[in-house]
Parts: C-alpha cells; sequence; structure tokens
C-alpha cells in the first residue's frame, strides 16, 4: 500500500512539473536550464505540446493525446524563423 502512496506521490510532481516547464515555455517563449535549451527549438509549441499532453490524461482523449505529442516533437525539430 505505502508504494502506491509513493508512486502517485511522484507522479503528482512530474505532473505540476511538467505543467510548469509547459506554462513557461509557452508564455515566456524559452526553456529554463542549459539542456532543454540546446535541445527545445521552438519553446512556444513545445509548451503548447506540453499542456495538451497535460489535458488529454484528464479529458481521456486519445487525439488531444495525440496532437500534443505532436507538437512536443516539433518543437524540438523545427528550426525557428526570423
Amino acid at each position: 500500500m505505502f508504494i502506491f502512496i509513493v508512486l502517485g506521490l511522484v507522479l503528482l510532481i512530474l505532473a505540476v512539473w511538467w505543467a510548469v516547464l509547459g506554462v513557461h515555455a509557452l508564455l515566456l517563449g524559452r526553456m529554463p536550464g542549459r539542456w532543454l535549451r540546446q535541445r527545445v527549438r521552438q519553446p512556444r509549441l513545445w509548451g503548447a505540446g506540453a499542456l495538451l499532453i497535460l489535458i488529454s490524461g484528464h479529458a481521456h482523449s486519445p487525439s488531444l493525446l495525440a496532437i500534443g505529442v505532436g507538437l512536443v516533437a516539433l518543437g524540438h525539430v523545427v528550426n525557428p524563423t526570423r
């Protein structure tokens, strides 16, 4: 029983961390930390996808999940336009 409580707390902490990263990337247009800044080329796309992934879990929507995963992938791949 204790392991399920710990697992639930870990998943909750990861979900909050993912949401904070998504909101930060979407609103500010940049990623925190050097590692994420080097790997994410389009932070706003990445942030929108991260938030859609979280919303899809609550809405039980596989289509929102697919769109969110696609946006996160595009955030890593698409070169910025200037």
